[in-house]
């Protein structure tokens, strides 16, 4: 990967600040560093919570389509902005408390790795920054309902 990719705000942020660049596991590392950012924004209002998680989303079509385009890979695995904004859908309802910041982790990191219906579908026919986004937003809505699931059983 060209050093100068890295020196542009945009593929830095569609890296996950250079998380994305790990060798190995870089979706993980990627979660990893959307934890930080979560607990930046987990005391804004649901709704502002919401709205910077959707802003992000739109941003991430941008960016993350533009730096696949620089690297040449549709979705090559070091653009992670993709988790960082799953994690984030994950994260909305969840109550606070380092329990849910970790259970959040795992729903979220098993749904985007094992990718069941529809998820598959939608990593498989479309494309873009679009299609690169759409698969892990999916993913972190299943996983919220899951943490929502889990927070019934576990109070």
């Amino acid at each position: 990967m060209s050093p100068t990719l890295l020196r542009d705000p945009g593929h830095l942020l569609a890296l996950g600040f250079g998380s994305g660049l790990a060798p190995r596991a870089p979706g993980t590392f990627g979660t990893l560093a959307a934890v930080p950012v979560y607990l930046l924004c987990a005391q804004l209002p649901l709704m502002v919570y919401l709205a910077v998680v959707i802003a992000a989303f739109v941003l991430g079509v941008y960016l993350c389509g533009r730096t696949a385009r620089a690297l040449g890979v549709h979705d090559h695995p070091g653009i992670v902005w993709d988790e960082v904004v799953g994690y984030l859908l994950t994260m909305a309802w969840a109550p606070p408390g380092w329990l849910w910041v970790v259970l959040g982790f795992v729903c979220f990191r098993l749904f985007d790795i094992l990718k069941p219906w529809p998820i598959r579908v939608l990593d498989r026919s479309v494309h873009g920054g679009f299609g690169i986004m759409i698969d892990d937003a999916l993913a972190g809505v299943l996983a919220a309902l899951s943490v929502a699931g889990l927070v019934r059983v576990l109070g």
